[in-house]
């Protein structure tokens, strides 16, 4: 399939289902991709009305060691500056983790309009403990979108185990 190509129709709700479901298969794809490049395995890709993906991102940590330069971040900071309002309003930001509260702050003022996430911030906390990488918040996104003045429609954990299979090991190091 090309990646513009939609999955399936997105008027049903298993098609929305099956179109999820790839494109978070496609963040995990990133996710492998950034460990492989020696960062942590996080991803985010952002992906419009129609199916194509506009955006993508690794997690950034490596080489400068930036604590801010979660793949989220980095999406919605480019969202920012190459994209227009009501195409980030129409696009899903498809994530292999939850956005922590520092991502959901910047999606937020990106003002995409929907996120879908694999791992829970809970459950990457299991992994992480507290490893000084990622000193992981107990913060769900529901309740950073929750407190803003317009609705971000959050999907997830969703294909949960597939999602903590990329952490397996790595904050054991």
């Amino acid at each position: 399939m090309v990646s513009g190509e939609s999955p399936t129709d997105e008027t049903h709700p298993a098609g929305r289902d099956e179109r999820d479901a790839h494109f978070l298969r496609h963040s995990f794809a990133v996710a492998r991709r950034s460990l492989a490049h020696g960062n942590h395995p996080f991803a985010a890709i952002l992906v419009d009305a129609n199916g194509r993906v506009l955006i993508e991102a690794e997690n950034g940590y490596m080489p400068s060691r930036d604590a801010t330069a979660h793949a989220e971040r980095l999406v919605a900071t480019r969202a920012c500056t190459t994209l227009a309002p009501e195409i980030r309003a129409a696009a899903t930001l498809y994530s292999s983790a939850e956005p922590c509260a520092m991502c959901a702050g910047a999606i937020y003022w990106a003002g995409i309009g929907r996120i879908v996430y694999g791992l829970s911030e809970r459950r990457l906390r299991e992994f992480t403990g507290n490893h000084p990488e990622n000193p992981t918040l107990d913060l769900p996104c529901r309740a950073v979108f929750a407190s803003g003045q317009r609705a971000t429609e959050v999907v997830g954990p969703l294909l949960e185990d597939e999602a903590a299979a990329l952490h397996v090991g790595v904050w054991d190091k």
